[in-house]
């Protein structure tokens, strides 16, 4: 549940927790930390190795630090290991993947997906060890009932989702963002109330040993940076 202010005058403690560095450290730090994501890649072919769920509650607990509206903080995370859900979220999954590829899809949008060989069957979905799935809460509920509005809840979850992969990353994990449409099965299978919105699915494991990955490139600092 989100948590509410107690009290509309605002309390400031002292900023103990920032850390300036020297301008090599960071130069250094800041370069690490790119060549670190340039080698994340999504996986579709993971290993049924198990994760320490110790480890995945670290990178929620960084994942839940993000930046919110208000800080209403309006995320909630369900971490599914257990076997037989894991069957029923493909099932329902490829359900609506099928319909996506054989009758939803315009041309225009199975053109573009062609280059990642992308298709209906989603195995992975109960091979990775986990499944975290991210839900958007539209509003908070007090313990009485009544509603608490969140600010910028979409655009908060996509931060915090951000911070999630980041952390999986660099903990030595793979992970494939899944966002099967519509999804509201997962409220339904994962018994979240109406007031949460699927935002979108998070698989997470070791990649197999053997792991292929499509044959892409990213943007260079020129196409995606202004200096004004």
């Amino acid at each position: 549940m989100s948590q509410s202010p107690l009290s509309l005058e605002p309390k400031f403690v002292p900023l103990t927790s920032y850390r300036e560095l020297p301008l090599e450290t960071m130069q250094e730090r800041a370069r690490d930390f790119r060549e670190s994501l340039q080698r994340r890649r999504t996986v579709r072919d993971f290993s049924d190795r198990p994760v320490p769920l110790a480890v995945v509650e670290d990178c929620l607990l960084a994942a839940g630090t993000a930046p919110n509206g208000a800080n209403m903080q309006p995320w909630h995370f369900v971490v599914v290991g257990n076997p037989e859900v894991k069957s029923e979220i493909r099932r329902a999954a490829e359900a609506e993947e099928r319909d996506f590829y054989q009758n939803k899809a315009p041309q225009e949008w199975l053109d573009a997906l062609a280059p990642l060989g992308t298709d209906e069957h989603k195995p992975f979905l109960e091979r990775a060890p986990y499944l975290i799935a991210i839900f958007v809460q539209r509003y908070g509920l007090l313990p009485d009932g009544r509603k608490v509005k969140h600010y910028y809840p979409i655009e908060s979850v996509g931060i915090a989702t951000g911070m999630l992969i980041t952390a999986l990353h660099e903990a030595g994990l793979a992970t494939l963002t899944h966002t099967p449409s519509p999804m509201g099965f997962l409220n339904e299978i994962l018994g979240r109330p109406k007031n949460e919105r699927p935002f979108l699915l998070l698989v997470v494991g070791y990649p197999e040993p053997d792991a292929q990955v499509p044959d892409i490139t990213k943007k260079p600092l020129s196409d995606i940076m202004t200096l004004v």
